[in-house]
């Protein structure tokens, strides 16, 4: 049993999905038992999900050892539209995510190993909606990150714990993204692109903007990139790295707890991974012409790709727990996600292979660019918990946020702007030794028109459960 749960964690590594867009792109809550409250859990025990909430209230736990499984799933509904234009409804509308805990409290130590989603984004489009920009090609995206974490906890009196974590951070990313012509041109700055929502530089640009001001192309119909293996539970681009959390849980009293928490902004290098970069052109046709007679061109090119310096933001939070009576308590946090910090850019630098399949092109670079300038966002969460009998516990609760993404940048491959939550869930002891516990989670529909005039409608109706066993 001792080396069970170190196996089951590490085993589990290579099956996480991506959890997509709550609260910016972290889960609401995690947990079925913060999840039912809201995600409120700064200051009582909320099982092993606490490693990603806050560690120091491992130390609440009851002395021995506890063995969480859960397994959550996240429902978006995501529909994009553009005037004069069919809705494009996305297909991405179920993602199943497992997570295990283990932790041993021995009285004033406490010590584990957990594995759980972090969080993520993502969408898929057909090939015939609009957002394949007349390739006919479909377009996705999809973001997971995870956490190998190593939670130790100490109470240093009956009234206060202090605790902190090292994360292993593991990033995996898919993404196929279409760009018009006009789209495109306008982060060329050579083509006289006002680079409004981004730029595009490098070696096969330049040559793509002589040949256009040259005469040799009349211009460029749209552009495709595509670094994608089409599994729910592995990226095309990965990248690793670590971070850390600090946090404390101190007893005002017998019934009233505060807490607060700190978590570092990753370390993790940049993600990498084999690309196709597909562009059509238009030929002006001519003698000697290298793009061949007048007319349409498709050019795939392969090569590898670098998504650069992406990392998941520094947050932090604090809060209360107030147990009322034998039977209800009632939580409240305040929680900070600094996005502004990690996602100003969405930085990708492409390689050409060197081989002769990709022409003239072969060993160019491109480096775009496309600006994200999300802002901070505060979180307020509420819930509530009522021991209706001996063996079950009713939970409740609410999750407020402000959008960080702001309209002009709003991308319908990555619409994580939901706002508000609703949150219920349920408990139910076994035995002694065993419990199960599930949450509800909805937030209901929200839109956004980006600057390009492209309107996203965003409902999420999503579930946790979780069986734990004390020994």
């Amino acid at each position: 049993m001792r080396k069970t749960p170190l196996l089951l964690a590490l085993a589990a590594i290579g099956f996480t999905g991506s959890a997509f867009a709550t609260n910016g792109m972290n889960l609401e809550g995690y947990g079925p038992i913060a999840a039912a409250m809201g995600g409120a859990s700064m200051a009582y025990d909320n099982g092993t999900a606490a490693v990603m909430n806050n560690p120091a209230t491992l130390g609440l736990m009851e002395q021995g050892s506890r063995l969480d499984f859960a397994v959550g799933m996240l429902g978006p509904d995501v529909t994009s539209k553009m005037a004069g234009m069919p809705d494009a409804v996305s297909g991405g509308d179920a993602y199943y995510m497992p997570a295990v805990g283990y932790t041993k409290n021995n009285g004033h130590l406490t010590y584990g190993v957990g594995m759980f989603a972090q969080g993520g984004m993502g969408t898929e489009y057909s090939a015939t909606s609009f957002m394949s920009a007349g390739s006919g090609l479909p377009t996705r995206s999809e973001l997971g990150v995870g956490r190998l974490i190593f939670p130790l906890a100490y109470k240093v009196n009956s009234d206060l714990t202090i605790g902190g974590s090292l994360d292993y951070v593991w990033a995996m990313m898919d993404l196929k993204m279409a760009m018009s012509g006009g789209q495109f041109a306008d982060m060329v700055a050579p083509l006289g692109g006002t680079q409004t929502y981004g730029t595009a530089s490098g070696t096969m640009v330049t040559g793509l903007a002589g040949a256009v001001t040259g005469g040799a192309l009349t211009g460029v119909n749209w552009a495709y990139f595509d670094f994608s293996d089409n599994n729910d539970y592995t990226g095309k681009t990965k990248a690793t790295g670590f971070a850390g959390k600090l946090g404390l849980v101190y007893k005002i009293n017998p019934k009233t707890s505060i807490g607060m928490s700190y978590h570092s902004k990753t370390s993790l290098g940049d993600m990498k991974g084999d690309a196709t970069l597909s562009m059509e052109v238009v030929s002006a046709g001519g003698a000697g012409n290298p793009f061949g007679p007048a007319g349409a061109v498709t050019m795939p090119v392969t090569g590898s790709i670098k998504i650069v310096d992406f990392q998941w933001p520094e947050t932090y939070g604090f809060g209360m727990a107030h147990q009322v009576n034998e039977r209800l308590m009632i939580a409240a946090d305040y929680k900070r996600i600094n996005w502004a910090d990690a996602m100003r850019d969405f930085k990708m630098s492409f390689t050409a292979d060197s081989s002769a399949a990709n022409g003239g092109f072969a060993g160019a670079t491109m480096d775009a660019t496309l600006y994200q300038n999300w802002d901070d966002q505060d979180i307020f969460l509420i819930g509530m918990s009522y021991k209706a009998t001996d063996a079950l516990t009713l939970r409740a609760g609410a999750n407020f946020a402000n959008n960080p993404i702001p309209d002009q940048y709003m991308n319908p491959l990555f619409p994580a702007i939901e706002k508000n939550h609703y949150t219920a869930g349920v408990g139910y002891a076994l035995n002694k030794a065993s419990d199960v516990n599930f949450s509800l989670q909805h937030a209901p529909k929200v839109s956004q028109t980006n600057g390009s005039g492209v309107t996203v409608d965003h409902s999420q109706t999503s579930w946790q459960f979780m069986y734990s066993k004390r020994f």
